[in-house]
Order: structure tokens, then C-alpha cells, then sequence
């Protein structure tokens, strides 16, 4: 966590000062960074991180545009669309999650065709920015994420665990249900994913009242995972109403503060952090001085987790959830 502090403040402090140099484009940039819904819990975070960015951004004379997904239903090609939106808006650069290749692939490469580069972040990985030619990437890398999260669990002694999955389809969320599997299997355990409908994203009664069900169905199940901080929270609810509170462990990919306030209690195993606040303020300060400066780390892919947060670490990561900042 202290290389990827100082990585931070290494490129606010390059951008900063890149804006007292006579390079930067006269009529400034503009930053264009397609992420998800900002009433998710998620990308409220990345959001954050983004918007303090725009204040080096705007420093410089330039701004950033959020284009955001209203809906999770056809995020491959929602998220395609808005790359293509980016560009008839004639953006400068845009930072772009690489969610379901096969969808924004294509949108991708019209956007470099149009001379417009792209930084990947959040999902798609050091190989996929490397395959495309983008900048960089910058997040996590989601199946070493569910690696350790299967092994975490190995470690509480779980021997059965559903990967609940509320966007089925989705590249990384598929890695993660994927690492998490493996991870668990080296331990002599077996994990299986449960799919549930996109719409079902952030609707906690449905998430709650599907792994209820399952948990009722098979009373071998020790261990759920969540792929989000949300759907941890309904996870944990789907526990107690099927009488699996003190017999089935919780893990959660990315948190919120009633998850660390669980893990802080004993109720939640782990919780598996990315960083998206580093992730939103990285994706912008790069694409900013790459832009006008030229500048690019040699550093590749720019990995902001995974990190597990459990007892051992719940203190530190509490406090910067309350700065709204984890």
C-alpha cells in the first residue's frame, strides 16, 4: 500500500507540475471516462477519485466528462456506445473499463483510428491495454483478486462456496467467481458461481432472497462471495434468514462501511479492496499528462489491488472508509 501511496502522489506531484511548463494544449483538453452508475457504491468512489483529479486537470486548462452507464443490463454495449459518444465529442483521451471485450473492442480501436488514445482501467488488465495498444491500465487484477479470496477462505476452513455473480457476463466478475474456484480447489474445497439476473444488481431483496434459497437447498454450502459491497450487504441478510449465521462465512469483493463494520465484528470474513478511488484519480491524472506532457510511466499494467482487508488490517482500512476515500 505504501508503493501504490507514492505512485499517487508521484503523479499528482508530475501533473501539478507539468502545468507550470508552456506545453500544455492551448485551448485544453478534454478528458472523457466512460464508469459506472454513481449512485452505485462502487463508482461513487471512482467518481470521487475522478473529481479530485479534474482539479489538476482543470489546472491545466482542460476538464474532464463522466459518461456514465445508466443501467448494468448490456454493460458490454452501453459501455460501448458511450466510447463511441467520447468520440463524436471529439475528446482528447478517454479511460474506459474493458468490461466485455467482445462488445467494446471494436469501439476501442475507432477510438485510437480516430487518433484518440485510450487508458483502460478498473477492468481489463495489463495484457488486454497491451493487446489494444492503450496507455495503460490501471485497477485490479480480478482473477489473482479470487485467488486470494478462495485461499482466504481455505484458511477459515470453508469446503463449499457459492461466487454470487449480478452480472453474469461480465469479464471480470467472471475472473473473480474464476480465482475464487481455483483458489479454494488448491485447498481441497470447491466453489460454484450462482448467477442471478443483471436487474438484480443492487435490488437486495432478490440477492438476499436467491442465496437464501440456495443456502435452504444445500445445507453443505459454508461460504458466500459477493462481487460487490451491496450485494454483500443482501448476502449477509440471505444468511440470517436461512439460519446460516455462525455456519456460513461471508466474503465480499470491494467494501462499504457495514461490511468493515462485519469484519470488524467477527460476521464477514474479508473483504477483497481494489482501491477505486486510486483508480478513478489515476485514470485521469495519466490520461491528463500523457496528453499534454507526453509523460507515461514506465510501470505497466498500474495495479491498485487486490488487497485483502481482514482483522488484521480492519482499523487502518476503517478509517479511510470514513474519509470516503476506501
Amino acid at each position: 500500500m505504501k508503493a501504490l501511496g507514492s505512485l499517487m502522489t508521484a503523479a499528482a506531484t508530475v501533473a501539478l507540475l507539468a502545468g507550470t511548463t508552456p506545453f500544455a494544449m492551448a485551448d485544453g483538453i478534454t478528458v472523457a471516462i466512460v464508469g459506472g452508475k454513481t449512485d452505485d457504491a462502487f463508482f461513487a468512489k471512482v467518481k470521487k477519485g475522478i473529481d479530485d483529479a479534474a482539479l489538476v486537470v482543470a489546472a491545466h486548462g482542460g476538464k474532464v466528462n463522466y459518461l456514465q452507464l445508466q443501467t448494468y443490463d448490456n454493460i458490454g454495449g452501453d459501455a460501448a456506445n458511450l466510447v463511441r459518444t467520447a468520440i463524436s465529442q471529439k475528446a482528447n483521451v478517454i479511460a474506459v473499463p474493458n468490461w466485455v471485450p467482445g462488445s467494446e473492442d471494436e469501439a476501442i480501436k475507432a477510438a485510437q483510428a480516430a487518433g484518440i488514445p485510450v487508458i483502460l482501467f478498473n477492468s481489463g488488465g495489463g495484457d488486454k491495454a497491451k493487446e489494444l495498444g492503450a496507455i495503460n491500465y490501471v485497477g485490479n487484477e480480478e482473477y489473482t483478486a479470487g485467488l486470494a479470496g478462495g485461499e482466504r477462505f481455505t484458511a477459515g476452513k470453508a469446503k463449499n462456496v457459492i461466487c454470487v455473480n449480478t452480472v453474469p457476463g461480465a469479464q471480470n466478475l467472471e475472473d473473480r467467481c474464476k480465482g475464487v474456484s481455483d483458489g479454494i480447489t488448491k485447498g481441497g474445497g470447491k466453489s460454484t458461481q450462482l448467477p442471478l439476473p443483471a436487474a438484480s444488481f443492487g435490488n437486495p431483496t432478490a440477492v438476499a432472497e436467491a442465496i437464501k434459497a440456495t443456502l435452504l437447498k444445500d445445507k453443505t454450502i459454508d461460504g458466500v462471495v459477493a462481487i460487490s459491497a451491496g450485494d454483500a450487504d443482501a448476502a449477509a441478510a440471505g444468511i440470517e434468514q436461512a439460519g446460516g449465521t455462525g455456519k456460513v462465512q461471508l466474503g465480499s469483493f470491494d467494501m462499504n462501511e457495514t461490511g468493515l463494520e462485519r469484519v470488524k465484528a467477527g460476521t464477514q470474513l474479508f473483504a477483497i479492496d481494489q482501491q477505486p478511488w486510486l483508480q478513478g484519480f489515476l485514470a485521469a491524472t495519466l490520461a491528463d499528462a500523457y496528453v499534454n506532457y507526453g509523460l507515461k510511466l514506465a510501470t505497466a499494467p498500474i495495479l491498485t489491488g487486490p488487497g485483502v482487508v481482514d482483522s488484521s488490517t480492519i482499523d487502518a482500512t476503517l478509517a479511510g472508509a470514513k474519509a470516503g476515500y476506501r
